[in-house]
């Protein structure tokens, strides 16, 4: 199993730092960045290859990548994506489908989280799932959160934002355990997916694989701290977190 980051988006609400920068690269501790943590993570887990969708300023973790395997002793690919500024996260996804099929921890670029995710989803290993997602059921949910119902025996039902915050199970953090045994059907439903509309995000993907009858399972993270940064309120809370690390 090797890691997997998505990295290929322009995040333009982080202006000016995205000026320059893919969102991933954005500090958020000193001059450590949301790619630095997820790096971090993943070394601490054991894991020894990663590999980074880029797009999006791509040359910045390019010229990074050599201080980046030094740094947490990991061996990373980088895997182009070609339509990062036109497309939605769905292709993001599909252009590391060759990645999938060494089995992965997802994350993606702009999620702060600490290590004990990554642990929650190990943990849950072995027991038959195909993919777990990492859910949040403790916080309070709005209207821009990635929102997940779950059938204790069935898995996931739904996930979407476009959903009534009461009705779901809890938030999906942007953290995937993903096997080697559902690469094929994920890279197939992801292209259904952004096929359909390029717009759609890879969760819309996740949500293709249910409606098919493919069983999708998750691990509650419990009380953590955890942010998806999107705008600078959300990248200060992420400092926030991030220093307590």
């Amino acid at each position: 199993m090797i890691g997997l980051v998505l990295a290929a988006g322009a995040g333009r609400r982080l202006r000016p730092y995205t000026d320059t920068l893919p969102k991933a690269l954005v500090p958020v501790d000193g001059d450590t960045t949301v790619l630095d943590l997820t790096l971090g993570n993943f070394a601490e887990v054991g894991l020894k290859e990663v590999a980074i969708v880029i797009g999006y300023r791509g040359e910045a973790v390019v010229e990074r990548r050599a201080a980046l395997e030094q740094k947490y002793g990991l061996k990373l690919h980088l895997v182009e994506n070609d339509k990062a500024e036109i497309w939605n996260n769905a292709y993001s996804l599909w252009c590391a489908r060759d990645v999938l099929k060494e089995g992965v921890i997802l994350a993606n670029g702009d999620t702060v989280h600490p290590v004990s995710v990554e642990k929650t989803l190990l943990e849950a290993q072995g027991r038959g799932q195909k993919i777990i997602l990492a859910l949040d059921t403790v916080k309070h949910l709005a209207d821009e959160e990635m929102k997940v119902v779950v059938d204790p025996a069935k898995g996931v039902q739904r996930i979407t934002k476009l959903m009534e915050p009461s009705a779901a199970t809890g938030e999906y953090i942007g953290v995937t355990l993903i096997e080697p045994e559902a690469a094929d059907d994920l890279a197939d439903a992801l292209k259904t997916t952004f096929d359909k509309d390029p717009d759609l995000y890879y969760e819309d993907g996740y949500q293709e694989l249910v409606n098919r009858g493919f069983k999708i399972d998750v691990a509650p993270i419990g009380d953590v701290k955890w942010v998806e940064i999107d705008n600078h309120d959300d990248l200060a809370k992420g400092r926030e977190i991030a220093c307590q690390y």
